[in-house]
């Protein structure tokens, strides 16, 4: 019988799935032992190929060769990993391997990498699926005696693939013909141009308001056990309205206080309830990015990257990218409720947990039906030693929520008084905290409104009324947080978790995928963050402003997000979905050749001297790539080439070394252009430690730069 080759993601993932199984004999790209060949791609190793793969003429942006629609949408290396793809090829074709196993991350993307793998090397080989929720040594050693036919995963190959085709469709052919008809570099896609619409959308609202006044009564009420405060109420008690406060003439407000001012008034009633909040539902992956986002001011990406790094290197937590609340009956919580019980900051609450004997699982908990490909992101019961400050925030709300849904609810007592006063009607609220519940295990000071002890009938005076002048006030722009939601919900803003969940197949994109997508608005310009708010750039309301609702509108993509889910779950033929993104892709290209030339805001666009006309044709150097010899321009993202109309891919991100606290500047490009090593000072992203080095220009790299000669700062 012959070896076993290991398919997994990353190398790290590789080199950990062959300590469990002791392969630790190192070849190039891979290791192996008498059983088992361990290799990996590194990330995508295959992209789809760009129009003028298909045809050297569509390298040229003209309205005539749209739409682009290949018959067949193919793939090819991506030249920075293209040996390690090599490397895998061999192996598949080695006569020495009989069976191939399946190891990348169990999701669609993860899917997607592999299928693309094999198909590229024309494998015929029969292929096993790890598919594990866990990195620890136990998850892995079950996965592989838990091994399932790859053909299980046909239909989320299917849905990976349309969701790949469908966004390259689109962005291609929108991309062009937006930017060809307006004269502008336009980027237009599937997901992130309604996601942009919502911020747009958002903003008009914020602009367009105008606030207005208006007048609140406030009472304070002297009664025999003491005083409370009140707010006068309209239509208290009347059918089918709700009462409100706000009045909208200051005279009569001023006349309500007059009247009652010094006046006795009697207790109405009396209404007491107690009100009881349930623990919150596990994290997903999109609740765990608000919360971060809420409590620490994370971006999406960043709180994604940290618990990627919790899952698959720490091996502290479960899978991330997952959009699952509940877990699977078959799960294992014992160990880890004593995983915590183990760490000094979670001992006191995991033993109340298991002080309870029996665990009170529910189906806020518990509940297959709501498991998608991966259960809710919990602990896994590993000791979380020597964690980066970022790692112990994430991990700190991940095992603190996971504790907490074991906890009781958190009780209120709920008092409503209304006082009547000369006809007036006054409303008081108390509020007495009567059990923490799950809310022990966070610092929030819960804070109880008391009133004193009253009685129905009860008469008491009116010793203080004031009339306060208000606004109202104008709707708050997203969010990281806010946006997530409304992502999710297809553009509707939904609290009620419950309901929540059932809209999630209708939303913007994945789990996996939304904090790419916000991150790219920001790096091509149609969006900024200002402190924790996301607000469009003119460039980004320009664009919503001309292109249809039907590419604008979030419930529209939500409803392709549902059909690719349809087509996960084997209810509907990859076939039908595409065909519908074609008929989409053709309306498109119509709308834009039939649109008129929109003003968009002027970019910067080169760093020459004035009058030096030269110097501005050929921006900051010449485009390095092959002959394309066009100027490089600056605008405020980023560096790109001049000919970017006729299909010039280069750019360099102004962001692209704030990893490495360096700032690129328009000198350091020149420079870079010319041929010239620059030297650098920067801070290495994983360690922190201070360094010296070189950048130099690498068109081979997806950056198109590369750092090279580096030498680490004695601290």
């Amino acid at each position: 019988m012959g070896k076993k080759l290991i398919v997994a993601e990353k190398p790290s993932v590789g080199r950990d799935i062959g300590r469990v199984l002791g392969v630790s004999s190192k070849g190039d790209g891979f290791i192996f032992n008498e059983r088992y060949i361990i290799s990996w791609a590194i990330g995508h190793l295959l992209t789809l190929l760009e129009p003028e793969d298909y045809d050297p003429a569509l390298k040229r942006w003209t309205v005539e060769s749209l739409p682009i629609i290949p018959k067949e949408i193919r793939t090819k290396p991506v030249k920075k990993t293209a040996a390690q793809l090599r490397t895998l090829v061999r192996l598949m074709k080695d006569n020495e391997v009989s069976n191939i196993i399946c190891a990348t991350d169990s999701g669609r993307e993860g899917e997607l990498i592999f299928r693309y793998i094999y198909a590229h090397a024309k494998c015929r080989k029969p292929v096993e699926r790890l598919w594990i929720s866990s990195m620890t040594d136990e998850a892995i050693q079950t996965g592989f005696a838990n091994l399932r036919p790859m053909a299980d995963y046909d239909n989320l190959y299917n849905s990976a693939r349309c969701r790949s085709y469908s966004d390259w469709l689109v962005g291609i052919n929108a991309s062009r013909a937006y930017s060809i008809t307006t004269g502008a570099n336009l980027s237009v896609g599937r997901v992130q141009t309604p996601t942009l619409a919502m911020i747009v959308d958002k903003q008009a609202e914020i602009d367009s308001f105008v606030p207005q006044d208006y007048w609140e009564v406030h009472a304070e009420f002297l009664a025999k056990n003491g005083q409370y405060t009140a707010l006068w109420h309209d239509n208290v008690g009347a059918a089918n309205s709700r009462p409100h406060s706000r009045l909208n003439s200051h005279e009569k407000a001023k006349e309500i206080a007059e009247k009652v001012k010094g006046k006795i008034g009697k207790i109405e009633s009396i209404e007491n309830e107690q009100k009881r909040t349930p623990p919150p539902l596990l994290h997903d992956l999109a609740d765990l990015q608000r919360e971060a986002n809420q409590r620490f001011g994370f971006s999406a990406s960043k709180t994604l990257s940290v618990a990627q790094d919790l899952y698959e290197k720490r091996k502290v937590i479960t899978y991330p990218r997952t959009d699952s609340r509940h877990l699977s009956p078959d799960m294992p919580l014992a160990p880890v409720i004593g995983g915590l019980a183990r760490n000094v900051l979670y001992s006191q609450y995991a033993a109340y947990v298991q002080s309870l004997g029996k665990l009170p699982i529910t189906k806020r908990i518990v509940d297959a039906s709501k498991v998608s490909d991966h259960h809710a992101i919990i602990p896994t019961g590993k000791t979380a030693n020597n964690l980066t400050a970022d790692e112990a925030k994430i991990f700190d709300l991940v095992a603190r929520r996971f504790l907490a849904v074991f906890y009781p609810p958190y009780v209120q007592d709920i008092t409503e008084v209304l006082t009547v006063v000369y006809g007036e009607n006054f409303l008081s609220k108390g509020v007495v905290v009567v059990e923490l519940g799950w809310k022990n295990l966070y610092s929030e000071n819960e804070k109880n409104e008391n009133l004193p002890k009253l009685a129905q009938g009860e008469e008491v005076k009116a010793a203080k009324v004031e009339v306060k002048a208000k606004k109202t006030q104008p709707p708050k722009p997203y969010t990281e947080a806010t946006l997530l939601s409304a992502m999710e919900n297809a553009g509707r803003t939904v609290e009620d978790e419950e309901i929540a969940a059932h809209m999630k197949q209708n939303g913007l994109g994945t789990a996996a995928t939304r904090a790419a997508i916000i991150e790219r608005l920001l790096a091509v310009g149609y969006i900024l963050r200002k402190g924790k708010a996301l607000i469009p750039t003119e460039k980004g309301k320009v664009l919503i402003s001309i292109l249809p609702p039907e590419i604008t509108s979030a419930e529209t993509t939500g409803r392709w997000e549902k059909g690719l889910h349809s087509i996960n779950d084997g209810r509907m033929e990859p076939a039908r979905f595409m065909g519908s993104i074609e008929k989409f892709v053709r309306y498109l290209v119509d709308n834009a050749k039939n649109s008129g030339i929109a003003a968009f805001p002027k970019e910067e666009r080169t760093y020459a001297k004035k009058g030096n006309k030269k110097a501005a044709s050929l921006g900051l150097g010449k485009c390095p790539l092959m002959s394309c010899g066009g100027g490089i321009l600056e605008n405020s993202k980023g560096y790109y080439c001049g000919n970017w109309k006729s299909g010039c891919k280069f750019t360099i991100w102004k962001n692209e070394m704030r990893r490495y606290n360096y700032e690129l500047t328009p000198q350091d490009v020149a420079k870079i252009l010319s041929g010239t090593r620059i030297e650098i000072a920067i801070t290495l992203p994983d360690t922190h430690e201070k360094a010296t080095a070189q950048l130099v220009l690498d068109v081979e790299s997806a950056t198109m730069l590369r750092i090279v000669n580096l030498v680490r700062l004695k601290s």
